[in-house]
C-alpha cells in the first residue's frame, strides 16, 4: 500500500518528504533520522475503526493481545458487523475488552449494520464532515476520527493537536521545558501544511512508539 501511495504522489508532481525538508530545518533533522516515509494504511475501514476503539488508552503490547484474541475468537478473519452485534458482550468481556469498549463495538456495529453510517460515503467527506459522522458512535472521538482520516483515508493533511505522541514530540524537538501548547503546536505545524499527516508520522516515528498508535 505504501508504494502505491508514493506512486500517485511522484506522478502528480508532488514529492510532500521532500518539500517538508525545505520547509522547516527543524522537522528535516527529524525525516533525517527515521528514513524513509513508510506509512501502514488499513484498507478496511470497520477493523479500523474497531482496532481504534480496542486500542484506545492501552499500551500497545497490551492492546494488540486483546486485538488478537478478538480476531482469534472469530475465526483469525475480521468479523462483519452483524456477527458483532450477535456476540454475547459476557464473551467479549472474556476475551479482554472493558464494559465500555463492549458497548462503543457494538453501537458501532449496530449503526453501520441499521445504514445509519456508511463507511463507504465517508471517502466522499471533507475531513471535518467525516469526524462530524463518525464522533456520533459512542467511544470514537475527534482523535480517533483523526486516526481513521489519516491511516484508513489517506488524508495528507490531518494533524491531531490531542495526540501525546505528537506533544512529546514537539516537546523534544524544540527543546521546550513543557508540554506544548495548542496555540504553540497550531503555530509550528502550520508550514508543514499540506502535508501535516506526514509530519505527524514523522513526529510519532522520532519518539519509536508509533505501534502504539496506528
Amino acid at each position: 500500500m505504501f508504494k502505491i501511495i508514493v506512486i500517485i504522489l511522484f506522478k502528480m508532481g508532488r514529492d510532500p518528504v521532500k518539500l517538508l525538508l525545505r520547509t522547516d530545518v527543524d522537522l528535516a533533522r527529524i525525516i533525517s533520522n527515521v528514513g524513509k516515509y513508510s506509512i501502514e494504511i488499513h484498507d478496511n475501514p470497520f477493523e479500523s475503526l474497531v482496532r481504534s476503539i480496542i486500542y484506545q488508552q492501552l499500551a500497545g503490547k497490551s492492546a494488540n493481545a486483546i486485538f488478537q484474541r478478538f480476531i482469534g475468537f472469530y475465526g483469525n478473519s475480521f468479523p462483519l458487523p452483524n456477527q458483532i452485534v450477535d456476540t454475547d458482550a459476557m464473551i467479549l468481556r472474556k476475551i479482554g475488552l472493558s464494559y465500555k469498549k463492549i458497548t462503543y463495538v457494538k453501537d458501532l456495529s449496530t449503526k453501520i449494520t441499521m445504514g445509519e453510517l456508511l463507511l463507504d460515503k465517508l471517502v466522499n467527506l471533507s475531513d471535518e464532515q467525516v469526524i462530524s459522522e463518525l464522533v456520533k458512535v459512542k467511544g470514537i472521538g475527534r482523535w480517533t476520527a483523526e486516526m481513521f482520516l489519516i491511516f484508513c483515508l489517506k488524508r495528507e493533511d490531518v494533524f491531531p493537536l490531542s495526540d501525546l505522541g505528537i506533544k512529546k514530540a514537539i516537546k523534544l524537538l524544540y527543546n521546550l521545558d513543557t508540554l506544548p501548547s495548542n496555540e504553540f503546536i497550531v503555530s509550528k505545524s502550520a508550514k508543514w501544511r499540506p502535508y501535516r499527516s506526514i509530519a505527524a508520522w514523522y513526529l510519532w516515528k522520532s519518539l519509536n512508539n508509533f505501534t502504539t498508535i496506528g
